[in-house]
């Protein structure tokens, strides 16, 4: 009993960090999933992100992000243009973790 106890625990676990927004930024333009521009207001965003620190703490699709550092451990590879007309999808990044959201809604599905 106690064995299948710790494996139901150990798969619900395993299943909410498959579910976290985990994103890793990619050095090319067609190796990404999605094309990101960072805007210097947040009214001017989609997507306002907060950059957690662990992997545990990523949230799913609301706008809380970890850097993976290898592309395979991501769920979106994520390129960063130079331009905003160049963009999929436009971010600003915020200081607290309560501050992240998405503000245009229709551009969400960029990311599951």
């Amino acid at each position: 009993m106690k064995n299948l106890i710790w494996t139901l625990i150990l798969v619900i676990s395993s299943v909410s960090v498959c579910k976290a927004q985990k994103v890793f930024s990619v050095e090319h333009e067609n190796h990404a999933d999605v094309k990101v521009f960072v805007v210097d207001y947040e009214n001017q965003a989609d997507l306002k992100v907060y950059k957690v620190k662990y992997e545990n703490q990523a949230g799913q699709n609301n706008g809380k992000w970890f850097f993976t550092k290898f592309a395979n451990q991501a769920k979106k590879k994520i390129y960063f243009v130079k331009y905003e007309n160049q963009s999929d999808l436009k971010i600003f990044f915020v200081e607290y973790e309560n501050q992240a959201e998405w503000k245009n809604k229709s551009k969400q599905h960029l990311l599951y």
